[in-house]
């Protein structure tokens, strides 16, 4: 089988090219396609000796349907989940929406529907921990067993860990991001956390104390972390630029009773309203803290920047 240039994206089980052929497939959130995630993919590719490569993932946690009270906000979006899925050069990412029905499909039920009927699967890649089916009653086994009958086999992955044994986890890189240690993420994801928004106008206060800000609509794709100010790089139409940026309520004016995210692009002037932009928060620079007046606050930010310019590498005055 030719390889296409660019994967595709299938929207649920109705959306599978058919008839289908055989593939080597690996099954899970891959929320925030992490460095782990990337080694089972890394593996899939390595393994497939002509055969397509797919990813089965979801539209959401499995415990947003399971018990709501637990889900964790996700780290991507899906668009940016599938976006990263196929850069990371597979043939087919399929996205099942995870409702109550699918839940409850049976273990037999999901390997015949997906893997058998839906994709022709010939190998499957999971972790030791796998589950599937109903109540995760499909294991490891049961899944070995069912390969034994419809002809396919099943492939362990090892975890990949931290230099301290710690496996790699979505959990692990939230409570990293929760705690601003946008480091330690970047090294479990192996990139710097992003998220993606519209920009919107705001109170303009960052145009008057001389520093213009981008402010993100709400419900930014991705995971915002923890208040503060960031050294982070800004991505818009294909360009890249070194920008401040401030995750918070903006306390010194305490009129702001929401968190948002505003970027001020060093060196560029940008009108950036009604225009799609992504923030890579590449170091924690400051906490976010109230000042005595809008002077006070101008003159931190002078500071913050001086600083931003030597985490990012960026010439220390303007051009």
């Amino acid at each position: 089988m030719s390889r296409p240039a660019q994967g595709l994206v299938a929207r649920g089980l109705d959306a599978l090219p058919q008839p289908p052929v055989p593939s080597i497939v690996t099954i899970g959130k891959f929320d925030g396609v992490h460095r782990g995630h990337r080694a089972i993919l890394d593996s899939l590719r390595d393994a497939s000796a002509g055969r397509r490569t797919v990813v089965v993932t979801f539209d959401r946690h499995p415990l947003a349907v399971l018990r709501p009270e637990s889900a964790p906000t996700p780290l991507l979006s899906v668009d940016q989940k599938t976006e990263a899925l196929l850069a990371a050069g597979m043939d087919l990412v399929v996205v099942l929406d995870f409702t109550p029905e699918f839940a409850a499909l049976s273990p037999e039920q999901f390997v015949q529907r997906v893997l058998v009927d839906g994709l022709g699967a010939t190998e499957v890649l999971v972790g030791a921990d796998f589950r599937y089916g109903a109540r995760g009653a499909g294991t490891v086994d049961t899944l070995r067993q069912a390969g034994e009958r419809d002809g396919f086999t099943v492939s362990l992955v090892d975890d990949v860990c931290e230099a301290d044994g710690r496996r790699v986890s979505s959990t692990g890189i939230r409570a990293a991001l929760e705690a601003g240690h946008v480091a330690e993420a970047t090294e479990a994801l192996g990139r710097a956390p992003r998220i993606r928004s519209l920009v919107v106008p705001g109170h303009q206060r960052g145009r008057d104390l001389g520093y213009p800000t981008a402010n993100l609509a709400p419900g930014a794709e991705g995971y915002i972390p923890a208040d503060g100010v960031y050294a982070c790089w800004l991505r818009v139409d294909g360009e890249r630029y070194g920008a401040a940026v401030s995750v918070g309520n903006n306390p010194t004016f305490g009129d702001v009773l929401e968190k948002t995210v505003e970027a001020h692009a060093i060196d560029a002037t940008l009108d950036l309203y009604g225009s799609i932009v992504e923030l890579e928060f590449v170091e924690y620079i400051r906490p976010m803290r109230k000042f005595e007046s809008g002077d006070a606050l101008a003159v931190q930010m002078g500071l913050d920047e001086l600083r931003i310019r030597e985490v990012l590498g960026l010439a220390t005055e303007p051009a």
